[in-house]
C-alpha cells in the first residue's frame, strides 16, 4: 500500500489510518466530531495526496482534451478551472474531475478516491500521433485541503499569499516552501475549502508551515470520516460511490456544471443531448434523511410502498441534523423534497424522506 510523504505525522498525531485508493490515509485522528467541528468553527487541514492528478501538455493537448471530455475548456485562461466528466458511448460518467488551465498545462484532479480510473480512461482516446502527453502526478505533486471560516486567514498568515478573492475553481500561483505551489478555491465542506497542490518535494515543510501558523486559531487535522460528513451535508457527490458507470451526467444535476450541450462532438454526448431535449431523465440525485440510526451501505434498495423504486449511494451521521442522511437515486417520479421512501438494511425497511439539497450551507 502507498504512504503520503506525510505518513509520519498523521502517526503522530494519532491518526487511525485505512485504505483509500490503494493508499493508507487517516481515517480519524481520534474523534471525528471534534475534527468536523473544527471545521465548521475554525480551521481544519487534510492530506488529499491519494486523490488522483494528471498534467496533460503538448501542443496538441487542447483540441485532445476538448475532443474527450464532457465540458468545454476552451474559454479557460490560466487560473481558471471547471469540473468535467469523461463518458463511455452510452453517456455513462467513468471519471468525474476537476480541469485546470495553467500556461502550458492542464491539469486533471479526481473529484473522488478512484485511484488511476481517470488516467487509464483517457489513456484509451490518446492515439499514436496526437501531441499531447498524460503525466501521472500522484508521486509528484502532493496535495492538501485548508477547510473552514478562518481557512484564508490561515493561507495568509502561513504563506504570505491573499486567496480572499478566488472563486471556485480559480487559483493562484504561489511559492511556498521554495516550491510553485497552485493555491485552489475548491468545494469539498459547504466552507471555505482551499487546496494546495504542490511538488511533492514540498508538501512536508507546506504542511508544518500550516500547522504551525494555525495553532493560534484551534486548527485540526480531519480525516476520511470528518471530510464524508462534511461534503454530504454539502451536497457534494463524488466520483466512485455516487457518480460512476450507472449514472448520466443529467441524472446527477451536473447541466451547467460538468458538461456541455453546445461544444460539440465527444464520447456519450448524443445520449445527454438527447436527454435533455426531451426531458426523459430516468432517475434523479436527491438527499435523503432517515428516520433511524442505523447506516444504509451503499447499493440499499429505495421503496416506494412495495415497488423498488432506486438505491443509495452513500450515507453518513451527521452532526449539523443529529441523524443520518444519505444520497440516493429514486426514479424521477419519487425524487420531489417531501416523498415518503424506505430504505432495506439487513432485510427491514426504513423510513427516508427526500430532503433539497444541500443539508447544510453557510450562515
Amino acid at each position: 500500500m502507498k504512504h503520503s510523504r506525510l505518513h509520519e505525522q498523521h502517526l503522530k498525531l494519532g491518526a487511525a489510518c485505512d485504505e483509500a485508493a490503494g493508499w493508507e490515509m487517516p481515517l480519524h485522528y481520534g474523534n471525528a466530531d471534534a475534527e468536523y467541528a473544527a471545521v465548521r468553527g475554525s480551521v481544519g487541514i487534510a492530506d488529499l495526496s491519494h486523490r488522483g492528478r494528471l498534467n496533460v501538455t503538448g501542443d496538441d493537448r487542447i483540441k485532445w482534451l476538448q475532443s474527450v471530455i464532457s465540458n468545454d475548456i476552451l474559454p479557460l485562461k490560466p487560473g481558471q478551472g471547471l469540473y468535467s466528466s469523461f463518458l463511455t458511448h452510452k453517456g455513462k460518467m467513468l471519471t468525474y474531475f476537476r480541469v485546470y488551465a495553467l500556461a502550458d498545462s492542464f491539469m486533471l484532479e479526481d473529484v473522488g478516491e478512484i485511484g488511476e480510473v481517470t488516467l487509464q480512461a483517457l489513456r484509451k482516446f490518446l492515439l499514436y500521433g496526437t501531441k499531447a502527453k498524460m503525466e501521472n502526478c500522484a508521486g509528484t505533486w502532493g496535495l492538501l485541503l485548508v477547510s473552514g471560516p478562518k481557512a484564508t486567514d490561515l493561507i495568509k498568515t502561513a504563506f504570505g499569499a491573499d486567496v480572499v478573492g478566488l472563486t471556485p475553481l480559480s487559483f493562484i500561483t504561489h511559492e511556498v516552501a521554495g516550491q510553485q505551489a497552485l493555491l485552489i478555491r475548491t468545494e469539498e465542506t459547504g466552507e471555505v475549502d482551499i487546496e494546495v497542490l504542490i511538488p511533492a518535494e514540498g508538501i512536508v515543510p507546506a504542511w508544518e508551515k500550516l500547522w504551525s501558523a494555525g495553532q493560534p486559531m484551534g486548527l485540526k487535522p480531519f480525516g476520511t470520516e470528518a471530510r464524508e460528513m462534511l461534503r454530504m451535508e454539502a451536497g457534494l457527490p463524488k466520483a466512485g460511490p455516487d457518480l460512476n458507470e450507472e449514472i448520466v451526467p443529467p441524472e446527477a444535476d451536473l447541466e451547467g456544471k460538468a458538461f456541455s450541450l453546445s461544444k460539440g462532438c465527444y464520447p456519450g454526448q448524443e445520449v445527454v443531448a438527447r436527454m435533455d431535449t426531451y426531458g426523459n431523465v430516468r432517475r434523479k440525485l436527491v438527499g435523503l434523511v432517515l428516520k433511524d440510526p442505523a447506516i444504509p451501505p451503499a447499493r440499499a434498495k429505495l421503496f416506494s410502498g412495495d415497488r423498488e423504486v432506486g438505491w443509495i449511494s452513500s450515507a453518513v451521521r451527521s452532526p449539523s441534523t443529529g441523524g443520518v442522511i444519505a444520497f440516493g437515486f429514486p426514479l424521477r417520479d419519487f425524487s420531489n423534497p417531501g416523498t415518503a421512501l424506505t430504505v432495506e438494511i439487513d432485510g427491514r425497511r426504513h423510513d427516508a424522506t427526500v430532503h433539497a439539497l444541500p443539508f447544510y450551507t453557510t450562515r
